[in-house]
């Protein structure tokens, strides 16, 4: 019995809940310095409360997603697409609205994001049907008709919210599992020109404000007091960090609140003006080691419905990362993508810690196929 035990421990990985705690702790450090008030200094700020409650809820999330045979995910996988999709329409028609956007259900007092729980179900669609398909790889354009209607429902509906940057995500999350399954050359260099001509025909059914932020990533200077701010205070707050950084909580343009949204989509500038490039290249070589782990299981991974969701998994994570930081530095349009289990956001942090329960309970049961 207690041999048994020790070999159920020795399946665990304890390389990617490590590097996820240091990541959250990290997070957690920056919220603080985000929000931080010198007139009314506490440990924790109203902010970090709420992201420690999240972060309970997230543990609790991830013990059920791991505790729970994934393969239970892949019988499952139609049924919570279909309820996300409830969620989506539910947006639309009862949502809360924020800023122009309406993206929120509140449920109980609590505003959660359905879009965020999109980028999950979606992938779990996906690999199930690719996980049963019965035409071996790699797919044309015809055999991926059923994939591009489970991706395309959900990324309209996303976009009518209108919340941009999460269906780019919800897109290219689905293209890397796609891609991964296999699509001949041909497929690629049409889906290719129709990503293109859709780019160029969806500009004018953009808000003046998604335009906008387009126009300013391209030419920077163009509305430096409007839609040019959030970039230009988020490259001075970097660039004065310098080499090592100015330390906890002594980041000027943090404090002083030059910088927008500072504890949400650009907590990396705040991160990056106190420890310098680095404290940057520590907190992105952390990223990478977590995407590599991702990667690893998927590769070992002994089912292809497994295989298709580690590497779901592990794109959702890289996609945010990449558009986040390229984001931050003015080298991607300005989007509302957080940066995982670094930025304040409770429904983001939940869905980051249920996907890493996901990965985990992969690698744990490999050895039952």
């Amino acid at each position: 019995m207690q041999q048994l035990g020790r070999k159920k421990v020795s399946r665990l990985d304890f390389i990617l809940p490590t590097i996820s705690l240091i990541l959250f702790l990290i997070g957690m450090l920056t919220i603080y310095s985000a929000t931080y008030n010198p007139v009314t200094v506490s440990w924790l700020t109203p902010y970090g409360k709420r992201q420690l409650l999240w972060f309970c809820l997230g543990l609790v999330g991830m013990g059920g997603s791991f505790a729970i045979d994934y393969q239970f995910y892949q019988k499952a996988a139609y049924l919570l697409y279909g309820f996300t999709i409830i969620l989506l329409v539910l947006v639309l028609l009862v949502g809360k609205t924020s800023m122009g956007a309406t993206r929120w259900l509140t449920v109980g007092g609590i505003a959660f994001q359905p879009a965020e729980l999109t980028k999950l179900t979606v992938v779990l669609a996906l690999s199930r049907y690719l996980a049963e398909r019965r035409l071996p790889p790699p797919y044309n354009l015809k055999e991926l008709l059923v994939p591009f209607a489970l991706v395309g429902v959900p990324f309209l509906l996303v976009v009518k919210q209108p919340d941009l940057g999460s269906a780019m995500l919800i897109f290219l999350i689905s293209f890397a599992v796609i891609f991964y399954a296999g699509i001949t050359r041909k497929t690629m260099i049409t889906l290719v020109a129709a990503g293109i001509s859709v780019a160029m025909a969806g500009w004018h059914f953009l808000h003046d404000y998604q335009r906008q932020r387009i126009l300013t990533f391209i030419n920077p200077d163009l509305d430096p007091q409007g839609t040019g701010y959030h970039i230009a205070q988020s490259k001075i707050a970097i660039g004065s960090g310098g080499i090592w950084g100015k330390g906890f909580l002594k980041g000027t343009q943090n404090l002083l609140h030059f910088l927008p949204e500072q504890h949400t989509d650009f907590i990396f500038a705040v991160f990056a003006e106190q420890w310098g490039f680095w404290g940057s290249l520590v907190l992105i070589t952390l990223f990478i080691i977590f995407l590599l782990r991702g990667l690893a299981i998927s590769q070992e991974a002994k089912d292809a419905f497994g295989s298709y969701l580690a590497v779901g998994i592990t794109a959702t994570f890289f996609w945010q990362v990449w558009i986040n930081i390229g984001m931050v530095l003015g080298l991607m349009p300005v989007v509302g993508i957080p940066l995982p289990l670094i930025s304040y956001g409770g429904t983001s942090l939940l869905t980051s810690m249920i996907l890493i329960g996901i990965l985990l309970n992969i690698h744990f049961r490999k050895q039952y196929f």
